[in-house]
């Protein structure tokens, strides 16, 4: 099956991103809603993604040798738990990577590293987006929650065992 430069380049974002959520790529593909991701994948990329025991959005051995990207996240260390030792993830994940608590440090609500993020670099995100931020990198295994009146967050690894590559 051939694809199109439009399924490649979104093939390269599943990869890249994995693993993802439909709310991930309907950000990043400006759609209107997960089920348009949804009925995206389905007509164009059926064969190139599968969905994980949690739901998650992961590409096939064949997707990943398609496009010149690498994936977003070493599939065995999901695999087994472990935090990977490189993520490749957007600019705002790794700036929230950059600023949340480290794990011996009391962990953040959203609205904490929301402002530690604003304060360290010249970004003005929204609330939500670094909820997505946060939860992205908690599927990754590099942030953990800890449940106290609201979810919190905090490093589960200590920040210089991972490389944070920008995806472009």
């Amino acid at each position: 099956m051939s694809l199109t430069d439009e399924e490649l380049s979104r093939l390269a974002d599943i990869v890249r991103l994995q693993p993802t959520k439909n709310g991930e790529l309907q950000d990043a593909w400006g759609l209107d809603s997960g089920s348009e991701v949804h009925q995206y994948l389905e007509n164009h990329l059926k064969e190139y993604y599968y969905r994980d025991d949690d739901s998650l959005i992961r590409s096939t051995a064949e997707a990943n040798d398609l496009v010149d990207v690498e994936p977003g996240i070493e599939a065995d260390a999901v695999a087994k738990g472990a935090a990977p030792e490189t993520i490749r993830v957007p600019e705002l994940e790794a700036r929230v990577f950059e600023v949340v608590a480290g794990p011996d440090e009391r962990s953040q609500s959203v609205v904490a590293v929301l402002n530690a993020v604003r304060e360290a670099f010249d970004l003005d995100p929204d609330v939500d987006e670094v909820r997505r931020a946060l939860r992205s990198l908690e599927r990754k295994n590099v942030v953990e929650v800890v449940y106290r009146t609201v979810p919190t967050f905090r490093l589960a690894v200590e920040r210089d065992e991972i490389t944070v590559e920008i995806a472009e």
